[in-house]
């Protein structure tokens, strides 16, 4: 069995546009933890808000849950042990050959991501399983899991590691990183920091990719 985990998911489209609803940030991020007990607590508290007449998605959702849910979340979510990184990615200053695909990009940015901010949570002695929501079609799907793999062949050292992917309503755990990638995306996206407060002390890698950037390709 795996002695760590890391949950992936990500925030933000992949639509290299400022009109419409595109965007303004991709955020790659990561939910770290040694034990999966939060899954059964998450599990336990959707039952008790059903229970209690709260109005339910399929699965916890941050984007889509009501606020009450979403309190909810936060508040069980912080009597568990786990850490965050995330990468942020302003999307305008991304130059043309990093996003000549989708694959590319989201390539670039997990790359960096795993490098920087997950690798130094891992030991020689990590055992971890990465599980990565999948997303988008079959086509975007296999090229997403291929970059994925190709980027933890170059960084993960440890005495072993496996990945997973599946849809975020299969492992509540996943629902850790959604809710955490859309606290630190409203907190870039609209200034909007209640949610990013919460788990503020959780966050051990918080990295804005082109912050120093200064041009603008659309």
């Amino acid at each position: 069995m795996p002695n760590k985990y890391v949950f992936a998911d990500e925030s933000g489209c992949l639509a290299f546009k400022r009109e419409g609803n595109a965007s303004k940030y991709f955020i790659c991020a990561t939910a770290t933890m040694d034990s999966c007990d939060i899954a059964k607590a998450l599990l336990d508290l959707r039952r008790g808000l059903a229970w209690d007449g709260a109005e339910l998605g399929d699965f916890f959702h941050a984007s889509t849950d009501r606020q009450l849910v979403r309190d909810a979340v936060f508040s069980e979510l912080l009597r568990h042990d786990f850490t965050i990184q995330a990468t942020i990615m302003e999307k305008s200053k991304a130059q043309p050959q990093v996003r000549a695909s989708d694959a590319r990009f989201y390539q670039y940015g997990w790359l960096y991501h795993f490098r920087h901010g997950v690798t130094p949570q891992l030991t020689h002695a990590s055992e971890p399983l990465i599980t990565t929501a999948s997303i988008g079609t079959k086509k975007q799907r296999a090229a997403f899991e291929s970059a994925v793999n190709d980027v933890l062949r170059q960084t993960v050292k440890c005495a072993r590691w496996d990945t997973d992917f599946c849809p975020a309503h299969a492992d509540p755990c996943l629902q850790v990183a959604d809710y955490a990638a859309w606290a630190i995306q409203r907190k870039y996206e609209r200034d909007d920091t209640r949610s990013y407060d919460l788990i503020r002390d959780r966050i051990t890698y918080e990295y804005d990719l082109w912050h120093r950037g200064s041009v603008h390709y659309y």
